[in-house]
């Protein structure tokens, strides 16, 4: 199946927080793949200003179901917004 739209999840992380940051990621990219509907890829982008985890998804639908499930907001968002020193930037987009 083709990425069709993706979910872009940009952090602002401390220095000190990154390793953190990256072991929430690593926890839950199996687990995204795998039990999420629609879910395609998962890759975490690393920048001296901010950390970016870009998720692939099947359908626009899937990527914003994504954000209401009980693994976004009982773990990945439990685990990660301790570590913010801002508010994250969520964006969806579609593939043209």
């Amino acid at each position: 199946m083709n990425v069709k739209a993706y979910l872009e999840i940009t952090m602002k992380i401390n220095e000190k927080n990154r390793p953190a940051a990256a072991k929430v990621y690593t926890d839950y990219r199996g687990p995204f793949l795998e039990q999420i509907t629609g879910a395609l890829t998962k890759n975490l982008l690393i920048r001296e200003e901010d950390i970016q985890v870009l998720h692939g998804f099947d359908s626009v639908e899937h990527a914003a179901a994504y954000l209401e499930s009980e693994m976004f907001t009982n773990d990945v968002f439990v685990g990660l917004k301790p570590l913010w020193s801002d508010e994250p930037d969520v964006k969806i987009y579609t593939i043209a």
